[in-house]
């Protein structure tokens, strides 16, 4: 039986929520229904007062490319104010609530720590808390299942819009089940409500929904890249192109002075559980290495149930470091502030422990411990079987 995610179960009998109220809506192209009719229209259709949306990174209608900031505008198609959460503030301000008398939050996620719409989410609860909102998720399911659990837990010393909370890479959990947890262990503490999804379980994996795949972002292409994206976003951290302006983004690494067959033969020899790589050469046509011939390699799923994404990315890192001459991790954006691939992974040890040649396996063994610990903490939190 087919998911229901939270936006038709809103519609379908619980419009008492919005009812009655004025609607801001947190939402993105990805809040739609089955039918892939835009959310924001759905709830107008049904008689719900939206007076104004709110854009997380990407924009409300998913046009914009990472890391670009978003203008307040007005919404061409309903003539509705957008107020942006993704530029100058990151939570919603007073003059954006005035007319607002409930905030609700429809946007689907990818399944790792560092993507930035649970945190644009966790700043709007804190806003609902402050203005006395109720704060109500529609939520849907994550990706790449709520069963597997996986990665380092973030030093707060390096929280950032990429990993704002200690929890693990691959957490496991839904949007709402984010919200029920940032709620309480992190004392938000705001009037929340969620609207689960019918029908999921926690080890569906997103082919088994019955829902088409909407990218949650512009390079987010399929669930093969969520798959392996805990790992491969890692190389962002890196000089290497992470495979951005490319058809094949978290999936095609490399740079113009990787070696990319050596790498692909590093790799293999490692059998590394549920993934095989092949070499390949890419012209990335936008970001890093843009308008240059890169060699690297291709990351492919063979079994996505054993594939361990994070203890993958130490290996492309290990070996991609050691077959490309000019590989660097990438600075500090600004003095002080704290190098990219430590913000993803969450503290600065690990690029340490690479360079030293400490086997990515062993490091990957330390994560253990906290991946249990976060196992049973997050259980009061979960939604679903």
């Amino acid at each position: 039986m087919a998911v229901q995610v939270g936006l038709e179960v809103l519609l379908a009998g619980q419009s008492d929520l919005v009812q009655g109220r004025r609607i801001g809506l947190i939402t993105n192209h990805t809040g739609v229904t089955r039918d892939l009719t835009p959310g924001i229209d759905a709830l107008l259709t049904a008689g719900v007062r939206v007076t104004a949306l709110f854009a997380p990174e990407h924009g409300v209608r998913g046009a914009l490319p990472a890391g670009q900031q978003v203008a307040d505008s007005t919404d061409p198609d309903t003539g509705l104010p957008v107020f942006s959460l993704y530029g100058e503030t990151r939570r919603p301000t007073p003059a954006m609530l005035a007319q607002v008398d409930a905030l609700v939050l429809d946007l689907q996620d990818i399944g790792y720590r560092y993507y930035t719409l649970p945190y644009t989410m966790a700043y709007a609860m804190e806003a609902a808390r402050e203005h006395g909102l109720p704060f109500i998720v529609l939520d849907r399911p994550n990706p790449v299942g709520g069963e597997i659990i996986e990665g380092p837990v973030l030093d707060p010393a390096f929280s950032s819009f990429v990993g704002r909370y200690p929890i693990p890479v691959r957490h496991g959990l839904t949007m709402a089940e984010l919200a029920r947890y940032f709620n309480t262990e992190f004392g938000i503490g705001c009037k929340l409500t969620v609207v689960p999804c019918r029908h999921l379980t926690r080890a569906m994996w997103w082919d088994q929904t019955g829902w088409p795949w909407v990218p949650p972002s512009p390079n987010a292409t399929g669930l093969d890249m969520a798959t392996v994206y805990g790992g491969t976003c890692l190389i962002e951290g890196t000089n290497l192109s992470e495979g951005r302006g490319t058809t094949k983004p978290f999936e095609w690494l490399g740079s113009p002075t990787c070696n990319g067959p050596a790498a692909v033969a590093d790799l293999n020899g490692r059998a590394l559980p549920g993934v095989r790589f092949r070499p390949v050469s890419f012209t990335p046509l936008t970001s890093k290495h843009q308008g240059v011939t890169c060699s690297g390699i291709q990351v492919h799923v063979t079994d996505r149930q054993s594939v361990s994404p994070v203890e993958m990315g130490l290996h492309l890192l290990a070996a991609l470091r050691r077959h490309d001459p000019q590989f660097a991790w990438l600075p500090p954006q600004r003095p002080g502030g704290r190098r990219f691939i430590d913000l993803l992974l969450g503290h600065d040890q690990i690029p340490g422990w690479l360079e030293s040649g400490r086997p990515p396996a062993g490091i990957a063994g330390q994560w253990r411990a906290d991946e249990t610990a976060f196992r049973e903490r997050r259980q009061p939190y979960l939604l679903y079987p």
